[in-house]
């Protein structure tokens, strides 16, 4: 392709770049709609695509015992889903579901790993974000392990509004307990926990943060982690 899409460059990582890089590696772009629940990645499966979210972002979920899956790690317009690729690897090793539905600029693989080659400013970004992904993969785990449903639930809603830059988004209990790795027995107390608070209010489907500030209150030690990482390593 030879034009830059209609769509803007509202992804982080893109931003972070020179201008002539990230001119060079829009052109090569298209913008693509990203649905609620799409698959886009197989663990195990060859990479085809490379996604820079927009106004969407993309779970990423581990298999477990077959039908079961635990989330890993959460992409939004901070990030880029496909970054084994800068580590020479082009077999997906998670699962990557859509949980936000939105826009994002897709690349093809051979085109994406042309600019990767041609452009240092975009090694050293992705380096620098591969870090904070595996740095997040490491304190999804220990949260997993160590932390309450409902301080993990509140971590889990606040990086969601982070990522869906509105206070309503879309989420069900089912799919909440298959992400948390917890009964969905489990999800409806915590939830159920979280609303009494006045912190969230739940209704068919739909989460709204009623308060941020309450919410971060409530999460665990992990989110703040995170989001500092992110931010000393790739910036606010």
């Amino acid at each position: 392709m030879s034009s830059i899409p209609a769509v803007p460059a509202a992804n982080r990582l893109l931003n972070a770049l020179p201008d002539s890089d990230r001119q060079h590696l829009l052109a090569h772009c298209e913008p693509v709609d990203l649905s609620f629940a799409e698959v886009l990645y197989l663990a195990g499966t060859k990479i085809p695509h490379v996604y820079f979210p927009i106004d969407s972002f993309i779970s990423l979920v581990t298999p477990v015992d077959g039908d079961t899956g635990l989330e890993v790690g959460l992409i939004g317009d901070e990030g880029i889903l496909g970054i084994t690729l800068t580590l020479g690897v082009d077999i997906a090793p998670f699962q990557a579901l859509v949980q936000g539905a939105g826009s994002a600029l897709r690349i093809s693989v051979p085109l994406f790993l042309q600019e990767l080659e041609r452009s240092r400013p975009l090694q050293l970004e992705l380096k620098r974000y591969l870090y904070v992904s595996m740095s997040q993969l490491a304190q999804t785990a220990a949260c997993n392990r160590f932390h309450l449903v409902e301080a993990r639930l509140a971590r889990w809603l606040l990086m969601t509004h982070d990522r869906a830059h509105a206070d309503t988004f879309h989420v069900t209990h089912i799919f909440l307990a298959y992400i948390l790795g917890v009964r969905r027995v489990g999800i409806t107390k915590a939830a159920l926990s979280l609303q009494e608070q006045k912190l969230i209010s739940y209704r068919r489907g739909d989460i709204t943060v009623l308060d941020r500030g309450g919410l971060e209150g409530a999460a665990c030690e992990c989110y703040r982690t995170e989001r500092d990482t992110y931010e000393r390593i790739l910036g606010a």
